[in-house]
């Protein structure tokens, strides 16, 4: 640039604050234990409520539609659908939403 300020290649956009596009092993394991507390906080809800003698239609629509950690395919783990994504998916640890 013009003057005595010159960008650096943070500002001009470089590879600097660029996502990988492939999550690492620890990043994994998180993703993997966020969607088991899931699973549990599911569970505890179902128990508490059968313990009552009550049940929640959003509940069990939820159990008969969502698949647990365990059922659920790696490319749903740590992918998420993106209308405006080339492929329609990024990744899970993706900042713009």
């Amino acid at each position: 640039m013009f003057g005595p300020f010159k960008a650096t290649s943070s500002l001009s956009g470089g590879l600097l604050w660029k996502i990988p596009w492939r999550l690492s092993a620890p990043q994994k394991a998180r993703q993997r234990r966020r969607l088991r507390m899931v699973d549990s906080v599911i569970a505890t809800v179902d128990k508490a409520l059968a313990n009552k003698g009550f049940s929640a239609k959003a509940l069990e629509r939820w159990k008969e539609e969502m698949p647990t950690e365990q059922e659920m395919l790696p490319r749903d783990k740590y992918t998420m659908f993106d209308k405006k994504e080339k492929r329609y998916r990024k990744g899970v640890h993706s900042e713009s939403f």
